[in-house]
């Protein structure tokens, strides 16, 4: 859906409830509220033009999607991620875009290649500009389509669900890790590995653009660039492969 899309479209095609939690997220996801930040229900409220009840429903959403935390007696703020739990996420992360890359390498057809190549060329557009409010959603976009386009729903569900967490902290490695530099090329990386249909080879390139990720948040945490994201500064390092050492 167009980012201009009307109030009315936006609930002509979802109830409102999904409307407010997919407009939340988006704040989250671009930066507007940060990891701790407090998400006042009646603040929200007004600034959606929404009762409280959607708000407080999408909470709900947001809470089982991982990205906020509801503290009783306090209220709900954009959940803090422990240096650890990114750590595993990566991990985990990793395997599942080489699986992905595997899978799809057999079966992807031309139309998915043109769709994918037209990402790529977005995402050059917005790289160039350094547009990341609008970079960052492509680059989210890319890599859910790739999970899509698979067919597997029991895959792209487990995938989405540790997107979802990581969000709360890849813009970060994008943004101050120098990811807006080399992140587009490696998605090109990608895309041809995936029209070779070797999909050893597409794992293999998958796996290592993750990981790649993954050092440079290293990297930013370690000369103390993202003091707001850990609630546990202390990041293990993780092997290619997954192993901690």
């Amino acid at each position: 859906m167009s980012p201009k899309a009307t109030a009315l479209e936006i609930l002509q095609s979802k109830s409102l409830p999904d409307a407010v939690r997919e407009e939340i997220h988006r704040l989250i996801l671009d930066g507007t509220f940060e990891p701790g930040d407090k998400l006042g229900e009646a603040e929200l409220a007004c600034r959606l033009g929404v009762s409280r009840g959607p708000v407080r429903e999408a909470f709900r959403g947001l809470e089982e999607a991982g990205l906020v935390r509801q503290t009783k007696n306090r209220g709900v703020f954009v959940r803090e991620i422990s240096a650890e739990e990114a750590s595993e996420l990566y991990v985990v992360r990793a395997g599942l875009d080489e699986l992905v890359g595997r899978l799809l390498a057999s079966q992807i057809t031309e139309a998915n290649l043109r769709e994918l190549r037209g990402l790529v060329k977005e995402m050059d557009v917005s790289s160039a500009r350094r547009d990341m409010r609008r970079y960052f959603p492509l680059d989210t976009r890319f890599h859910d389509r790739i999970a899509q386009m698979v067919g597997n729903r029991k895959l792209l569900e487990l995938y989405r669900r540790v997107v979802n967490e990581m969000q709360l902290f890849r813009r970060q490695s994008i943004l101050r890790g120098g990811g807006l530099r080399v992140s587009n090329p490696e998605h090109r990386a990608i895309v041809e590995a995936l029209a070779s249909r070797d999909g050893d080879e597409a794992g293999r390139i998958m796996h290592g653009h993750v990981m790649r990720a993954y050092d440079r948040l290293m990297s930013l945490l370690q000369r103390g660039e993202v003091p707001k994201l850990w609630a546990d500064a202390t990041l293990k390092r993780a092997t290619p492969g997954g192993v901690f050492r």
